[in-house]
């Protein structure tokens, strides 16, 4: 199979149903206009909220691409910024810097500023999954809105006029930004030096432990539920450290923008331990999945939270630092808290990925804080507009900038995921124990309760290795069991198992995304948008110091859960992000060194998308 996988998801004969759906529904645009219908949902939003749901919803349609969909993110919010900045005196464009007039300013700004989404829009995601819906989508609010689409003006001073060349520039734009959008955004230089790991069998065998190794599934379903392929895994944009950023500092020429220093190794003197310990902290998240008897926690932000920037050193607060008062206990199973937590931010509650899900928490934020917006916390309340045009243009900015850092380091290291590293080193034996049985120096390091040597005393009846006889002298780990037979009504628990057998907590038709691991998208997004929001908030905290998201009962999708609501709560941003990163380790996506490298790039990602967006607000 050529090209990478997820994006032949569809197929030459989905792209080709979509393309035709599409066309015809534009055909049957030439009936008779209707009188323009009015705005009858959610009529408190803006007109460039509108436009950011409905790439929201595409997003969703669409198969997971955490660096294609910030992109599109950007450019799209980049192109809204520039529509208005177009009519305000001392705003300066981003790609585009007109300076016009207009006797309806608002009214030229809506059309611009929907001309200008509109026809990036149906570029980037004509050919998507999911695109006759998409179409259909952006054609309905055109309509909504009451902008023609038949004509398409590019001269003259026009607001339609003016969002179409926006438009263009940015599509323009698009085709030599390095992502190589032409030719589908692969990269053809990209080989990965591991043979793939074949995960419905035992072990792996790798050539370098210490890179990344794509899996075999029989049937790939992306985390949204598109069918993607049948085979092996192929590295998802391994290039796009070269793409063109927004604040990223120029003059990386090796596709490394933003160097987070190597990784651990295993046989390194250095670090050999710091990548043994990572595994090992990993099977232990993966040990808490079992609800049955599980411990009760507090997960309120008197206990969870305020940790240093690259640590897990959670203080969490004696008070609500807005209001003052005590944070009320948030008491939960741990076990659904785990479980939740990898579920949650996988890729957002609607597979929006990401940066998707950064934009959803701040459209959150921002109806909250409604009317009281001031951009950087002061200064007189602004519209609406002005506020979701300069907060999308920021925050979506560093989504861009955050995918660019963390696959050029992704691409760079191109570094092992957890499922290589345990089934490879528990394959090899124990390295604790060097006169004990199933000695490997590059073995993992026994725990007791954790990691154990299978042995004739432990699968005696009675013993708690005995279903593993037959397999003594193996390594078993203590962890979570793999998917059960019904995983909507069925928990698998955790128990004993083959180190050479452990999966994270994941579908069986996903496992692990198709890239390498260090460092992790999700630590970088999440971190770089809670600066964004920092930043045009004026705050470093959620709304009256609390923000929340609940989780409603039986609604996990590996396998059943919650057995009740669980509200996951954040004092500040930076917590939320924290929380997004810490959960890939409970999914056994990644390891401590990927999480907090990210975290330390994400911080200095969102500061630098801020200073350089507001430097474009006031001219």
């Amino acid at each position: 199979m050529t090209g990478q996988w997820w994006r032949l998801a569809a197929g030459t004969l989905l792209a080709s149903i979509a393309l035709f759906g599409a066309l015809v529904f534009l055909s049957d645009r030439g009936e008779p206009p209707m009188a323009c219908p009015p705005v009858a949902d959610n009529p408190d939003w803006s007109v460039a909220r509108r436009w950011n749901e409905a790439l929201l919803d595409a997003i969703r349609r669409d198969v997971p691409a955490p660096t294609v969909h910030a992109r599109n993110l950007f450019h799209t919010s980049a192109a809204m910024w520039d529509a208005w900045a177009a009519y305000d005196p001392d705003a300066i464009g981003y790609l585009v810097n007109d300076t016009l007039e207009a006797d309806d300013v608002a009214g030229a700004r809506a059309e611009a500023i929907s001309y200008a989404a509109f026809g990036i829009l149906e570029s980037r995601y004509l050919l998507s999954v999911g695109a006759e819906d998409t179409i259909t989508q952006i054609l309905d609010l055109m309509d909504t809105l009451c902008f023609p689409v038949d004509e398409a003006p590019t001269e003259g001073s026009s607001p339609a006029a003016v969002g179409n060349r926006i438009a263009a520039a940015y599509i323009a734009h698009g085709l030599l930004d390095g992502s190589n959008e032409a030719d589908n955004y692969l990269d053809p230089d990209y080989a990965p030096l591991n043979p793939p790991l074949v995960v419905d069998q035992p072990g792996t065998a790798m050539v370098d432990p210490n890179r990344w190794q794509p899996l075999q599934i029989e049937q790939m379903i992306s985390q949204n539920g598109i069918p993607v392929s049948n085979g092996v895994q192929e590295f998802i944009d391994s290039h796009w450290g070269d793409v063109a950023g927004f604040a990223l500092a120029p003059g990386a020429a090796d596709g490394l923008p933003v160097d987070p220093g190597p990784p651990p190794y295993l046989g390194d003197p250095a670090t050999d331990a710091a990548f043994k310990d990572g595994a090992i902290e990993v099977i232990g998240f993966s040990s808490l999945l079992d609800p049955t008897g599980a411990a009760e926690i507090d997960i309120s932000p008197a206990t969870v939270g305020n940790t240093p920037v690259g640590t897990y050193d959670s203080a969490g607060y004696s008070l609500n630092p807005v209001t003052g008062s005590p944070y009320e206990p948030n008491l939960v199973n741990e076990a659904d808290f785990a479980r939740v937590l990898a579920e949650f931010w996988a890729d957002g509650p609607d597979s929006e990925t990401p940066p998707g899900h950064w934009n959803t928490l701040a459209n959150t934020v921002s109806d909250t804080l409604d009317p009281d917006l001031r951009v950087g916390g002061a200064g007189e309340p602004v519209g609406r507009l002005e506020w979701d045009v300069k907060l999308y243009f920021a925050l979506n900015g560093a989504a861009h900038d955050a995918a660019i850092a963390a696959w050029g380091a992704k691409g760079h290291y191109d570094y092992v995921r957890p499922i290589s590293m345990i089934r490879h080193m528990g394959g090899l034996g124990q390295s604790s124990d060097h006169d004990g049985p199933s000695y490997h120096p590059d073995g993992l390091p026994l725990v007791d309760g954790l990691v154990e040597v299978v042995t004739a005393e432990t699968t005696a009846p009675g013993a708690r290795h005995v279903h593993l006889a037959g397999h003594e002298g193996e390594i078993a780990v203590r962890a979570w069991a793999g998917t059960p037979d019904d995983p909507e009504r069925e928990t698998a628990g955790v128990d004993w198992i083959r180190a050479v057998e452990w999966v994270p907590y994941q579908k069986p038709s996903f496992v692990t995304p198709a890239f390498a691991g260090y460092i992790s998208g999700h630590s970088t997004f999440s971190r770089a948008a809670a600066e964004v929001l920092a930043g045009i908030t004026g705050s470093e905290y959620f709304p009256g110091g609390l923000g929340e998201w609940t989780i409603p009962a039986g609604s996990l999708e590996f396998e059943a859960g919650p057995a009740g609501d669980i509200t996951l709560q954040w004092a500040a941003y930076a917590d939320a992000a924290d929380q997004a990163g810490i959960s890939r380790l409970y999914g056994g996506i990644h390891v401590r060194a990927d999480d907090l490298a990210g975290r330390v790039a994400g911080e200095q990602i969102g500061i630098a998308a801020w200073n350089k967006a507001s430097t474009y607000f006031g001219g």
